[in-house]
């Protein structure tokens, strides 16, 4: 059934579309040129897969870093991005292959090494999490939050804060609220609590890769197979619209309430993928909160205006 988007909808969905990006793999550790200290790379076992993380820095106050959808996705998966989006560019000569920046290049590179230890992790199935296949049970923003804390905890942290994007920030809200004891803070941007129609008609619109762009859907395809990457976007789809049925679309904004932790949300303005209603949602009900608007930032505010982003939030964690 073809869906009818009115022109914001439209946009978002052009937008989001431009926008995806796959896992990067990193075999080695990055040389200090790159990132300004050595950025390693390896996996774990936890809760019966392994976990792909990247990790950098020395600093006793222990970061994680969430991506969105498709694990360490960057946004300028195709460079259609930067003329249409006017968002950023970045030339990944060599894709899956790590030299080119990832869903948090800026924030790798440039968070301070000596207050933090960085770390961003594939969520399974994902990236470089792989196997098994990524599935979308109603159940999988807490499973990747269960994932996300024992992936710290198996690392020997032992508190740690969140900066989560997107689905990430998502996850990092429901983590904090599972395990309050364990989390120090709390940053997101690009989260929804719920699911509205608007929401729906842009998830939607992607579910058939085969109409996306070639640029945009070729680097994907060959990092994570044909059959693989359509599959898995037709299910994240049909899992992140499972929450429309559920009463309010719900997906945690019964958790929020219990959220203890010291929280900044973050939204850009321009944000064209999350209006602005997500974020006020967030603030108004995590007690305590903090709302921090950027006029010009847009979805991928943290590494359109990163030096701004990472002072923001090198500030809110210290």
């Amino acid at each position: 059934m073809a869906v009818a988007l009115g022109p914001r909808a439209a946009r978002r969905l052009l937008l989001l579309v431009s926008a995806l990006k796959p896992g990067l793999h990193v075999p080695r550790a990055w040389p200090a040129a790159s990132f300004g200290s050595s950025v390693t790379s390896a996996k774990v076992a936890v809760n019966g897969v392994h976990l792909h993380y990247l990790r950098t820095g020395e600093g006793e106050h222990a970061v994680l870093l969430l991506p969105g959808m498709l694990g360490l996705e960057a946004l300028t998966a195709a460079l259609v991005c930067c003329v249409v989006c006017d968002m950023f560019m970045i030339v990944d000569a060599s894709l899956g292959l790590g030299s080119g920046e990832t869903d948090f290049g800026p924030q790798l590179k440039n968070l301070n090494k000596q207050l933090f230890t960085v770390v961003a992790w594939d969520p399974r199935g994902y990236g470089h999490s792989r196997p098994p296949d990524r599935d979308f049970p109603v159940e999988f923003f807490e499973r990747d939050a269960k994932d996300a804390v024992d992936l710290m905890k198996t690392l020997q942290f032992k508190k740690v804060s969140l900066l989560g994007w997107s689905d990430g920030g998502i996850t990092a809200l429901i983590a904090a609220a599972k395990y309050p004891s364990y989390i120090n803070k709390v940053v997101v941007w690009g989260a929804n609590a719920y699911v509205t129609d608007e929401d729906k008609a842009i998830y939607e619109g992607i579910r058939d890769v085969s109409k996306w762009s070639e640029r945009t859907r070729k680097p994907l395809e060959a990092l994570y197979g044909i059959n693989y990457f359509a599959r898995t976007c037709e299910k994240w789809v049909d899992g992140i619209n499972q929450f429309k049925r559920l009463p309010g679309g719900n997906i945690c904004r019964h958790l929020l309430p219990l959220v203890q932790c010291p929280t900044l949300v973050v939204h850009g303005e321009r944000d064209p993928l999350v209006p602005r209603s997500h974020a006020d949602f967030i603030h108004q009900h995590v007690r305590g909160s903090r709302l921090h608007l950027m006029p010009e930032g847009k979805h991928n505010l943290h590494l359109r205006f990163a030096d701004e982003f990472n002072k923001l939030a090198e500030n809110f964690l210290q």
